[in-house]
């Protein structure tokens, strides 16, 4: 086992993997992982399963089957990848009896309803009955129209990984949200300990939006900022987790069995080239985090990593200190936060459709 992998999983870092294909679960590699490389999850999104499609054969008999049958192409996604979510889950099934929180597997709404509160909901529904393992989460993003649906998804039992954060104010709505919907459920009859959550906080793409904007500005004070901003917002959205995890209405469900919504730290793998390619990583340490990687990321930390301590932990205040300092510089950083969101659906949506695009290309093989 890697040493700097379980360091830091010994820190209280929840070691996810930010891929899936069929290759992986079938050759063992994904249990490889979890016994070799403290991998404890999984996290997927349309582009990961496009590209593990277009990449691999062993999709080629169910995409046949389903031709003949005169599935839809959106059919045809759904059970390659609900198929694929569920052998993943049976892997981390055991992580997932023996701890509270890990051994989940992440799978996507249909992004195309990012801005539909009821479409969201139903593709939420039909995807944790097909799934149909306790250890899968739905991932629905933290858009306004979202958050309603991450309610009532709460509320009925469904466990949800929160995606699409990118700043403080949004984040708090999520945590509402949350504790909405346990409180509802609660109020059902339900048993709040089979529900779970984590609220994915994006992080590389603040970055790269700041940096770019301070690449602009161009000053020596403004350029000394580069590198500096998704980690500050990071501090900053784990004090508000701070405090409303600290708060009486937190006690209150937990009494009832509720698990807390960890923060999850998502775009760990660093962006720009001449970053330490574990910024992500060994800057956001904390316990009872979550830390999705790609490979390329967890390979990184696995070779060079370093784990020194809580660095996040009280930090809040440091982290907002920095964030002002880049209005003090000309970065309008609400205004950051608003155009990743808007980015973040739009790559959602894109992302969507190179999956669709893929799969008609492998249905179109499968006919001829």
């Amino acid at each position: 086992m890697s040493d700097r992998l379980k360091a830091l999983s010994d820190a209280g870092v929840s070691i996810w993997l930010d891929d899936l294909s069929r290759e992986r679960i079938e050759t063992g590699n994904l249990a490889d992982l979890v016994a070799e490389k403290s991998v404890v999850g999984v996290t997927t999104n349309p582009t990961i399963f496009a590209s593990a499609i277009a990449n691999g054969e062993r999709y080629d008999e169910q995409v046949a089957q389903l031709v003949d049958k005169g599935e839809p192409v959106d059919r045809v996604i759904f059970e390659l990848t609900t198929e694929d979510v569920r052998n993943a889950c049976d892997v981390l099934r055991p992580v997932a009896d023996a701890t509270p929180y890990d051994g989940r597997v992440s799978i996507e709404v249909e992004p195309d309803l990012a801005n539909d509160t009821e479409g969201t909901l139903a593709s939420a529904r039909a995807l944790w009955a097909a799934v149909d393992r306790p250890n899968v989460l739905i991932k629905i993003p933290a858009t306004k129209e979202g958050l309603p649906a991450i309610t009532a998804a709460t509320a009925e039992g469904i466990s949800v990984n929160v995606t699409l954060i990118f700043g403080e104010e949004r984040y708090r709505e999520v945590m509402d949200a949350y504790l909405t919907g346990l409180e509802q459920a609660r109020e059902a009859g339900r048993d709040l300990s089979g529900i779970n959550s984590v609220a994915s906080f994006f992080v590389s793409r603040v970055d790269s939006e700041v940096d770019s904007r301070l690449e602009a500005v161009g000053s020596e004070v403004a350029l000394a900022l580069r590198g500096k901003a998704a980690v500050a917002n990071a501090l900053v959205a784990y004090g508000a987790f701070e405090e409303v995890f600290g708060s009486e209405r937190w006690r209150d469900l937990e009494a009832a069995g509720a698990n807390r919504q960890r923060p999850l730290w998502a775009s760990t793998g660093v962006k720009n080239p001449d970053y330490d390619d574990t910024m992500y990583v060994r800057d956001l340490v904390v316990p009872e985090t979550v830390n999705t990687m790609p490979e390329k990321t967890l390979e990184a930390f696995a070779d060079h990593g370093e784990v020194l301590g809580d660095l996040v932990t009280g930090k809040a205040g440091e982290g907002r200190a920095l964030l002002e300092r880049l209005g003090e510089v000309g970065v309008d950083f609400p205004d950051v936060l608003v155009a990743l969101e808007t980015e973040g659906v739009d790559k959602f949506k894109k992302s969507w459709t190179e999956l669709v695009e893929t799969v008609q290309g492998q249905m179109e093989k499968a006919k001829a």
